[in-house]
Formats: structure tokens, sequence, C-alpha cells
């Protein structure tokens, strides 16, 4: 399955506490519940200003319509089209 890398701009992200953080990925969760098993959220990286997701999904359409309905900013979505880290250099 595809997987996309969406960059959420929102101010103080990185400042949110622990209970604004569950409350976004509960209702993320809620979201993905109701549309299905075909798009799946791998994790997030939380930034200063930024939440970087990573998505498995179909297509970009189902990652910016799981935005749409949970009420997220989906400022870029890019499909990954591979994949590397230190064992590529091997």
């Amino acid at each position: 399955m595809p997987k996309f890398v969406i960059e959420r701009e929102i101010p103080g992200a990185g400042k949110l506490s622990a209970a604004e953080l569950k409350a976004i990925s509960q209702t993320s969760c809620g979201v993905l519940s109701k549309m299905g098993s075909q798009i799946q959220w791998v994790h997030s990286y939380v930034t200063g200003d930024k939440i970087y997701c990573i998505y498995n999904a179909p297509n970009e359409e189902m990652v910016r319509e799981h935005a749409k309905l949970g009420g997220f900013p989906a400022n870029a979505v890019n499909r990954v089209v591979t994949i590397i880290d230190p064992v590529t250099a091997e």
C-alpha cells in the first residue's frame, strides 16, 4: 500500500500538552475507524509548529478526506517513493 507523509502546520504544536495530543490522536483514530481499514496512521513527529504524519493509504484523496473529516490541516501530502536508511549505504 502507498505510504504518505503529511505536513500539518499547527502553530505551537511542540507545546501541546500530553492531554491535547491524546485528544488529537483520539479524534484521528475515530475518523480512521469510520473510514475503514484501507487507511492507516503509522505514527507522527511533533515539531515546533508542525506535525508530520506517516500514513498508509491507497491514494492522496483518502488522506485528504481523513484530514477534512478530522478537522486537521493537510498543508502538504507527499507520496513516499522509497525509504532509505543506513543499511542503504552497505
